[in-house]
């Protein structure tokens, strides 16, 4: 697994103010690159998780040795599956190459979880029936257009009238 090989400073060139709180100067810098929301609150939640498994030790004090330690944990442990384990490793290569500017080249032993086999569930008419006969309201509404129209849960809610009628 390759981190990448960046000298100091990061290629971005944006240095978050040092002052700041680590989670500010990564605000920081997510803002600064236009990252989503969900995605600074994602990253924010995997750092903060790397912390608190290295009892609350700063990042910079850490490298290559905690972050292999943390993913395998994550892999033993917590038993995430290949995409999250990614995503941990994803933040965790940010944080260290775009907010600290702390290059490192490659992780070595870590514990990759197993791709697990994608079996779709699918229900019977039958059962999508029963199941939308126990919803009303708004919510039966939502259950239903979204099982009618295959859109995304997201992409429903920020429907908006103008886009229906035609």
């Amino acid at each position: 697994m390759e981190l990448g090989k960046t000298t100091f400073p990061a290629r971005s060139g944006f240095r978050p103010n040092p002052k700041l709180r680590l989670r500010e100067q990564l605000r920081e810098v997510m803002r600064f690159k236009q990252f989503s929301l969900r995605t600074e609150a994602a990253d924010w939640m995997w750092i903060r998780q790397f912390i608190l498994f290295h009892h609350k030790r700063h990042p910079r004090e850490m490298g290559k040795p905690e972050i292999e330690a943390f993913l395998s944990y994550l892999t033993r442990t917590r038993n995430v599956g290949v995409s999250t384990q990614n995503q941990a490793l994803n933040a965790l290569v940010f944080l260290y190459r775009e907010v600290l500017h702390q290059p490192f080249d490659r992780l070595g032993a870590v514990e990759r979880p197993l791709r697990r086999p994608k079996v779709p569930l699918v229900l019977s008419r039958t059962e999508v029936s029963r199941l939308l006969a126990f919803v009303d309201g708004t919510c039966g509404l939502v259950a239903k257009l979204l099982y009618g129209t295959g859109l995304r849960l997201f992409e429903l809610l920020r429907l908006r009238v103008k886009d229906v009628a035609a």
